[in-house]
């Protein structure tokens, strides 16, 4: 990217407004989504399918949470980035003695990522704030800011709440990287899902719910939406991915298994 030498002066005097310009002022309304944090340069079209390309800041979130997850598992990848990202992910899943002991590592490695202090600060201070609306918003934006390495491509959109409203406190993945790459939908919800879910709502004091489509790897958060009971949930009833390499390792394994349901989900 080149730099763009800074002309250094003194301002120019401002145009007095033309009634034109005064009707545009008069009549234009402000938005929430004129504040957007993703510029179009980090975004780039491969093919049909929109890729986020990452910068500095996003290297640091990335191997941030490789070391909290390396810590979790007792062993590094020696696989570079985010591929050995997922194979610390998976092996975090696989290790573990349940789901309820996945889902609490993960949950350990989300709060280690945020300084005590601030967790408890915005569940105290924010999260009450308009009912819980303005601590969702706040937190949508933000993890469309942050997260974007870690997912893909994604955009802050309009959900429903439960008291009939409905605002701009959800994000919408448009191709969920993680889980394209990892092939599993135990991973997604044991190490993504349901871990992000409770770390938002006891945590943050606010509620979530992630809605994963195994079809298109899209995904819906819900910031002020409580999730489902897990009998409930469909998600949770998904069976393997085609390409889960999980699954077609236990096909091998033992040839009569029914991994109609993943082992993991």
């Amino acid at each position: 990217m080149k730099m763009k030498p800074l002309a250094l002066g003194l301002p120019a005097p401002m145009a007095a407004p033309t009634p034109h310009s005064k009707s545009l002022l008069q009549h234009r309304r402000f938005s929430p989504a004129f504040c957007s944090s993703v510029s179009s340069e980090t975004i780039e079209i491969k093919g049909s399918k929109l890729e986020y390309k990452t910068g500095i800041l996003d290297d640091f979130f990335l191997n941030s949470f490789r070391n909290k997850l390396v810590k979790e598992v007792g062993w590094d990848s020696e696989k570079p980035g985010y591929d050995g990202l997922i194979e610390l992910a998976k092996a975090l899943m696989m290790n573990s003695r349940s789901n309820s002991h996945t889902k609490d590592a993960a949950v350990r490695i989300l709060k280690s990522l945020f300084p005590p202090f601030l967790l408890e600060l915005y569940k105290i201070l924010i999260a009450p704030i308009g009912g819980g609306k303005v601590a969702a918003i706040m937190v949508a934006r933000v993890t469309v800011f942050t997260c974007q390495w870690l997912m893909g491509v994604c955009k802050v959109n309009s959900v429903d709440l439960p008291d009939g409203t409905s605002c701009n406190s959800g994000v919408f993945v448009e191709r969920c990287k993680y889980l394209e790459e990892s092939k599993c939908v135990g991973v997604c919800i044991n190490t993504c899902k349901l871990p992000t879910q409770s770390f938002f709502q006891d945590y943050m004091g606010v509620p979530l719910v992630m809605e994963p489509n195994f079809i298109d790897y899209s995904c819906q958060f819900k910031f002020g939406v409580s999730p489902p009971l897990p009998e409930n949930d469909d998600t949770l009833k998904q069976p393997c991915l085609d390409v889960c390499p999980i699954a077609n390792k236990r096909r091998d394994i033992q040839k009569n298994v029914d991994v109609m349901k993943c082992p993991k989900a």
